[in-house]
C-alpha cells in the first residue's frame, strides 16, 4: 500500500473513482476528495523523490480540505434564479 502512494497514476485512478462515486451518489461529499487526489497525482508526478506514506496522506487530507472549501465557495456564488411565489392563486 505504501508503494502505491508514490505512483502518480494510482492517485489519478483514485481521483477518477471518487469523481464517479460523486456522480452516482450526489451530495457534494466526494468531490473535494477527488480534487485532493488529482492534486496529489500532480504533486507526485512533479516531485522527483517519493513522499513518505505519512506525509502523502497528510498532504492528501490538506489538499482535499482546500479543494472542498474552494468548491464550496465556487458553488455558493451561483444562484438558481427560481421564481418565488408570495401569494396563493386561490386568494
Amino acid at each position: 500500500m505504501a508503494a502505491l502512494l508514490g505512483i502518480w497514476w494510482a492517485w489519478l485512478s483514485v481521483a477518477l473513482g471518487l469523481a464517479l462515486v460523486e456522480i452516482l451518489l450526489p451530495g457534494f461529499i466526494f468531490l473535494g476528495f477527488a480534487v485532493g487526489a488529482a492534486l496529489m497525482a500532480l504533486l507526485v508526478a512533479v516531485l522527483p523523490d517519493p513522499l513518505g506514506p505519512a506525509l502523502a496522506m497528510a498532504l492528501f487530507a490538506g489538499l482535499s480540505l482546500l479543494g472542498w472549501i474552494g468548491l464550496r465557495i465556487l458553488f455558493r456564488n451561483q444562484r438558481t434564479h427560481a421564481r418565488v411565489i408570495r401569494h396563493d392563486i386561490n386568494d
